[in-house]
């Protein structure tokens, strides 16, 4: 798949790391210097613009070396752009950590991963097809 990309940043473009990867690593585009206290949460750029086809979106995730090395993830997370949003992709960060987390440009803070979603129509019902599940939900299977 081919995605219309304009890249106002500093970085080169987003990529996989690894062959298997299902999402591309995005990097912060930044003037200075960002320091992210401990329970604070701030919008960082990355100077990104994309025309995802439609019937797509760009699923923004938090980075698992980040979350489990120094409590960094993201607000909304999955954060969702829209196949019709043309403006700058940034990442809301939250430091859920007790030490001051320093970003700087090119540094690697989110990933993204692009799927295919579906749109519906509602069909009104007054009866839903039973299951064996049936309504069951919060820890309906016991703990753990």
């Amino acid at each position: 798949m081919i995605i219309r990309v304009i890249n106002k940043s500093k970085n080169g473009l987003p990529g996989y790391e690894t062959i298997h990867a299902a999402g591309m690593d995005l990097r912060a585009d930044l003037e200075t210097v960002l320091q992210l206290k401990p329970m604070e949460r701030k919008l960082v750029p990355t100077g990104l613009h994309i025309e995802l086809p439609e019937g797509f979106e760009a699923q923004i995730r938090p980075r698992s070396g980040l979350a489990y090395k120094h409590g960094i993830s993201i607000v909304n997370s999955p954060g969702t752009v829209d196949a019709d949003y043309r403006g700058e992709i940034k990442v809301l960060l939250i430091n859920l950590s007790e030490e001051i987390f320093e970003i700087n440009t090119g540094d690697r803070i989110a990933q993204m991963v692009i799927a295919k979603h579906e749109k519906v129509d509602w069909e009104p019902v007054e009866v839903l097809n039973e299951t064996v599940r049936g309504v069951g939900g919060y820890g309906h299977t016991g703990v753990g």
